[in-house]
């Protein structure tokens, strides 16, 4: 026997308002912020949007889910560089400085008491920051002036330029804004880097076994020579952990050449401070192994594990253990466990060909390994590949469609 429901038209109403208003709701989040096609339509903030590409700040923003960008228009930029002189190594802890890592809306500024506000930057997040130097204190006044004042130098609230609401909101000031700290105060007459890896390793008393296989295998000087241009960040083994490989792995057996690959295999081309590490949209990540050896092999998979930075090789799980060095363009960390690649100690090793012939006639790594079509990008913040795309999103939508005009049947059903 059938049972009668009785359902208002006032709830059925309600569910049909609810499930059209879901239709049309932004069918994706996940894209992530892509500042320099945000400001590419403003020419008057061209340099400022140049210098977070060359700096490699424009990509730390990829990962960044709600934020407030401070962009300097090329005029006072210009005005503002020629006193300050901020040197290359450190113009992208200037630039980070100009992240605040909130959305703040105009009615929010208008909202900040005459006390002011402190706001967290990007700054703050790379270590480099003492205390609370990588925060800006924000202010607002009765004229509705808001002043955005640091250590060093002030700034006023010139107009809204963009805003996409609770992600981000770039708004123009009049100066640009330079964060207490010695080395970037003594930018200006500071030598570049130059640094020997070889002695910061010995240096930091846990790196013995490392620093003479750098340098016995030759490698050392191709590290250090990049150091002028994207930078390097290296991942160094400690005693320890070369002290504990199983005998089965025959590490310090390997050809000279295979060797000198492993090394590789601990370095990113591109200098990456620890709170990049910590925040990352794409885990898998190129090394300078892979560089040599074809896109998609050679590749670490970087992600935050309970609390730290964990580094999967595929076959070995390790995890950052200290800073060694970090000085843009320069960070090298150390980790627990010495990084063996797969595909020279998993199931299925390769053997190395030729230089100009590339990885040929070895046994294809394990089906983890990215194909050289899927490779990662170079960035540690760039977004995915084909996550959040068109395609997605328009099965998504179809799906919305037939749940409501599923969801309209039933109701003009049970209303008969």
């Amino acid at each position: 026997m059938a049972i009668p429901i009785s359902i208002s038209n006032f709830t059925l109403l309600s569910l049909l308002y609810l499930l059209f208003l879901s239709l049309f709701l932004p069918l994706s989040y996940s894209s992530s912020i892509n500042i320099n096609h945000l400001l590419s339509s403003y020419p008057d903030l061209s340099d400022f949007n140049s210098l977070l590409t060359s700096s490699g700040v424009a990509a730390d923003l990829t990962s960044l889910s709600s934020l407030t960008l401070l962009a300097v228009p090329n005029a006072y930029l210009q005005s503002t560089s020629a006193a300050v002189r901020p040197s290359s190594t450190s113009i992208a802890d200037v630039l980070r400085y100009h992240v605040l890592l909130e959305y703040l809306s105009l009615s929010d500024l208008r909202l900040i008491p005459p006390t002011g506000k402190l706001v967290t930057t990007l700054f703050q997040t790379t270590g480099r920051a003492a205390a609370n130097a990588g925060s800006v204190n924000i202010t607002a006044d009765s004229s509705d002036i808001v002043t955005f004042h640091c250590p060093t130098s002030n700034a006023t609230l010139m107009s809204l330029i963009k805003t996409l609401p609770y992600n981000i909101s770039v708004l123009s000031i009049n100066s640009l804004l330079i964060p207490y700290n010695p080395d970037l105060m003594a930018s200006e007459t500071r030598p570049p880097l130059g640094l020997n890896v070889t002695k910061a390793l010995i240096d930091g008393h846990d790196f013995n076994v490392a620093a003479s296989m750098l340098a016995a295998s030759g490698v050392v000087s191709e590290f250090e020579a990049d150091e002028g241009g994207a930078g390097i960040t290296m991942f160094i083994p400690t005693d320890e952990a070369f002290a504990d490989l199983p005998a089965s792995v025959k590490f310090q057996s390997l050809p000279a050449d295979k060797k000198a690959v492993v090394l590789r295999f601990h370095v990113l081309h591109s200098y990456y401070p620890l709170g990049s590490l910590e925040s990352i949209v794409n885990p898998v990540q190129p090394t300078l192994a892979t560089e040599q050896n074809g896109a998609g092999s050679f590749t670490l998979n970087i992600s935050r594990v309970n609390g730290s930075v964990g580094i999967n090789t595929g076959i070995i799980q390790a995890s950052v253990t200290q800073t060694v060095f970090d000085q843009n363009p320069v960070a090298i960390f150390g980790v627990s466990r010495v990084l063996l690649p797969r595909e020279f100690f998993g199931r299925n090793p390769i053997e190395l060909s030729k230089p100009d012939t590339g990885v040929t006639g070895g046994a294809q790594p394990p089906d983890t390994a990215p194909s050289p079509e899927n490779s990662p990008p170079s960035h540690l913040t760039a977004a995915p590949p084909g996550m959040g795309g068109a395609a997605a999103d328009m099965s998504v939508g179809f799906l919305r469609i037939f749940l409501v005009l599923w969801c309209t049947w039933i109701c003009y059903y049970l209303l008969l």
